[in-house]
């Protein structure tokens, strides 16, 4: 029940206040107010019907009510119309109950303002009386003296004139009391007022005396504040105080700014020379350009080359007693400081006051600032010089961030230089300095990593050299590198050399770069200009530090085929396969991602020319080939040389029958063979062509063939009707030119075949300039069946060691006095044999 009535009430209350809203709305819309109680702009109606508009007339509107209505309706209307009405009648007795108090309170404050207003007009009635009376009075007065107001103007004209006369006069005795309490502003401006009628009275002999007086103490407080000038010991407000007195007694300008900067200058020159007292020279310029070349590769005493890999980090910087930043600290607060110092308190004496008053047309600013200029110009590039030659000392490739901080405190302490002196160039001077740094820091970082280059390439000769010492026998120095070898961890193979030596160069330049990469730092300010960013990144890094070692790294892989003579020099073979393989991964891999590392990481944009990445692709592709064909002559002619000795040795005509393979043949099969391996261990393959089921045994087929026999037959009877020379060219005309010193391919049986066919070249060579006898060319026929028996499977393609054999064959038996061939048995038997 409770809830019940709790719902009625609510209810009830809502209806009311719906009512209320309703009544208000109406009321609202009768008086044709909006809901922010201002008249509301609508159109006004022109219905005659209409009860609310201006135009409603009533005879009008009943007329067309009992016309459309019927009885009930009009009773229906004037039921509501009577319910509106008594509903809007008491709508507005609530509304005048609800404003009663408003009302009242309206009244009161009608009444109380007319009780004010009548006290207001009493009291203005008494004012305007009273200064009636005030202006009769004051009419009086002006009648009563106006006789004598004309007497009272001169006398006190005569009054001022005689109190002037008594400023001259005391004049001396005030100038004199000013300076015994060293007021010399006030004494400079008494002087200042009478200067002008002391000047144009001289010529009396009073006033004359009164002039002389005062110059003379006048002079004498200038030489005062001279002298307080020249101490310097006064602060700031008193020096400007006393700069501006003196100017105001007529002070040359020039002489002022030029003792101010004198004195200025004597203490900036002693916080110079401390600076300069902290510089060490070096006793040899070259002990400090071959410093980094010394300490890079002297990391560890044995190894790899990744056990040489020097650490950066524990390389000192052969500096002087106190380090970059410590210098670089010292001189900003000391001497940058004191100059910004100077600048401040010579532009406020000499430039900020002359602007103003009676200095400003005597052109002191252009002056002051003239001298200060060259002042300024003058210590900087002094200091500039010894921060430069401190910077040079910093000749270890070490630990960069000191030096990095350094300059970047540098450069951001004459920043202040700017603000203060805007025109000067001594901020300009400063960022070529840093830039300058920069730059020598990236070569400094070049040498060293050619330094570590050359002597990584020096261990690995020490590297390859060790099995040969070790008793391991091999064709050009250093073939077989399986063995173990003398030195605990050195490598064992050419893969594991070269991968040591393409890691260690590796790691060396990410390194260098990680170092390099502190001059740009987020935190350095002058790495964000552009003037320093761009350059230093594209032109700096880029190019002169990771295009400028690969171009090293090929130039001088290329010197090994420069230098070496025709034994190939003390070069070892196998350092010219390895340096030909290395070139070729940084032609197909390393160039391009070092050079993709280094625009990651240094934000590189190519506004200026760069080198492109093909450029130097090409260039190591060159040296590669270049290395490996040099490669093939080397270890062709190591060969070549063991044939021709073996043929130039022997007397072909008087030898024995054989009854063996000669042991330089086997040789030279056991030589190809680890070359074979050799460059088996870096170079893939390679393509070969099918090679045929007997091909180990084709050699001697096709010497004692019926091609063969035709071709000698002529030569084993006297009666021979054909010349030998003859079937020999035409042969030749029918077979494929060989290319002996063509260039090789990157691949294992490109390699082999140039080396053999330089070898059997070789020995086709020296057989045309022997004599041989019947069992000397049995002997080259065994020899070369035996070579056929072995080098076939080392060439892209038989038919060319066919060819060669058969061209030694040939020649041998042209110039062979008894031309009888060795059955094919028999051979076949001494080459198993052997």
């Amino acid at each position: 029940m409770d809830g019940e009535e709790d719902g009625l009430v609510a209810l009830s209350e809502s209806e009311e206040s719906s009512r209320k809203r309703r009544v208000h709305g109406m009321l609202k819309l009768y008086y044709g107010m909006n809901e922010e109680g201002k008249a509301a702009e609508q159109a006004k109606s022109l219905d005659p019907c209409d009860i609310n508009g201006p135009h409603f007339d009533h005879e009008v509107f009943l007329n067309k009510l009992r016309r459309e209505c019927s009885l009930a309706e009009l009773m229906d209307q004037e039921t509501c119309m009577v319910k509106q009405i008594r509903s809007l009648d008491s709508d507005m007795q609530t509304l005048v109950y609800e404003n009663y108090n408003k009302f009242i309170s309206a009244t009161d404050t009608i009444r109380k303002m007319k009780n004010d207003f009548k006290k207001m007009e009493d009291e203005m009635d008494g004012l305007s009386a009273n200064m009636a009376a005030i202006t009769d009075f004051s009419a009086s007065i002006s009648g009563t003296l106006q006789d004598q107001h004309a007497q009272i103007t001169k006398l006190s004209g005569v009054h001022t004139l005689l109190r002037k006369l008594q400023f001259l006069f005391e004049l001396p005795a005030r100038l004199n009391k000013c300076l015994e309490l060293q007021a010399y502003a006030q004494a400079v401006r008494s002087h200042r007022r009478a200067r002008c009628v002391l000047q144009q009275y001289s010529h009396l002999p009073s006033f004359k005396g009164i002039q002389d007086d005062c110059h003379a103490i006048m002079d004498k407080l200038a030489q005062e504040l001279r002298q307080k000038f020249r101490d310097g010991g006064s602060s700031a407000k008193d020096l400007s105080e006393c700069v501006e007195l003196l100017l105001q007694l007529d002070e040359p300008a020039e002489e002022l700014c030029d003792k101010f900067l004198s004195h200025a200058r004597s203490r900036l020159e002693l916080e110079l020379q401390g600076l300069e007292a902290e510089i060490t020279p070096y006793p040899s310029g070259t002990a400090i350009q071959d410093a980094p070349a010394r300490r890079l590769p002297s990391a560890a005493a044995c190894g790899s080359p990744t056990d040489k890999l020097p650490k950066t980090g524990a390389i000192p910087s052969p500096t002087s007693n106190t380090d970059i930043l410590e210098f670089i600290d010292r001189g900003c607060n000391e001497f940058v400081s004191s100059l910004c110092l100077v600048i401040t308190s010579y532009q406020e004496l000499f430039i900020t006051h002359a602007r103003t008053g009676e200095l400003a047309s005597k052109n002191i600013p252009q002056m002051a600032n003239a001298k200060l200029n060259a002042f300024v110009d003058d210590l900087a590039a002094r200091y500039f010089s010894l921060v430069e030659r401190r910077i040079q000392e910093e000749k270890g490739v070490g630990d960069n961030s000191l030096l990095v901080r350094a300059l970047d405190r540098f450069h951001r302490r004459l920043q202040a230089v700017t603000k203060l002196l805007p025109g000067s160039a001594v901020p300009h001077q400063g960022t070529e300095i840093v830039m300058r740094a920069a730059t020598e820091r990236v070569k400094q970082y070049l040498s060293a990593l050619q330094s570590f280059y050359m002597d990584s390439l020096t261990d690995v000769r020490q590297a390859l050299a060790t099995p040969r010492l070790a008793g391991a026998s091999g064709a050009g120095g250093g073939a077989h590198f399986g063995g173990a070898a003398s030195g605990r961890d050195a490598p064992t193979s050419l893969p594991e050399l070269l991968s040591s030596l393409s890691a260690s160069i590796l790691n060396q330049i990410k390194s260098v770069l990680a170092s390099v990469h502190l001059f740009t730092a987020k935190d350095i300010t002058f790495s964000n200009k552009p003037y320093f960013k761009g350059e230093f990144c594209s032109q700096g890094v880029r190019e002169s530090l990771v295009v400028s070692f690969i171009k090293f790294v090929c130039q001088s892989s290329r010197q090994f085929c420069d230098n070496a003579g025709d034994k190939g020099g003390s070069t070892p073979p196998a350092l010219l396969l390895l340096l030909s393989r290395l070139c070729l991964d940084y032609e197909t891999s390393t160039i391009t991602y070092i050079l993709t590392l280094t625009d990651e990481q240094f934000l590189v944009q190519h506004h200026s020319p760069v080198t492109p990445v093909t450029t130097l692709c090409a260039e190591a592709r060159e040296a590669a080939q270049k290395l490996l064909n040099h490669y093939v002559k080397v270890q062709g002619l190591i060969i070549s040389q063991m044939l021709r000795k073996s043929v130039e040795t022997r007397d072909w005509v008087n030898t024995i029958e054989p009854r063996n393979v000669r042991a330089v043949m086997k040789r030279v099969v056991e030589d190809t063979t680890s070359i074979d391996v050799q460059v088996g261990l870096l170079y893939e393959e390679g393509v070969r062509k099918a090679h045929s089921s007997d091909s180990s045994k084709r050699t001697f087929s096709v010497y004692s063939s019926s091609r063969q026999q035709a071709r000698y037959a002529a030569s084993y009877t006297p009666s021979a009707p054909m010349d030998t020379n003859l079937l020999s060219n035409i042969h030749k005309l029918f077979s494929e030119r060989i290319d002996i010193f063509s260039s090789v391919e990157f691949n294992k049986v490109s390699v082999i075949t140039g080396i053999i066919k330089i070898s059997l070249k070789t020995f086709l060579e020296c057989v045309r300039l022997r004599t041989f006898g019947r069992f000397g060319l049995q002997q080259i026929q065994v020899d070369c069946h035996y070579l056929q028996m072995y080098l076939w499977r080392f060439v892209s393609d038989e038919n060319l060691v066919h060819f060669l054999l058969d061209e030694i064959v040939g020649s041998s038996a042209h110039r062979c006095l008894d031309p009888a061939p060795m059955e094919q048995s028999v051979i076949e038997v001494i080459c198993e044999r052997g």
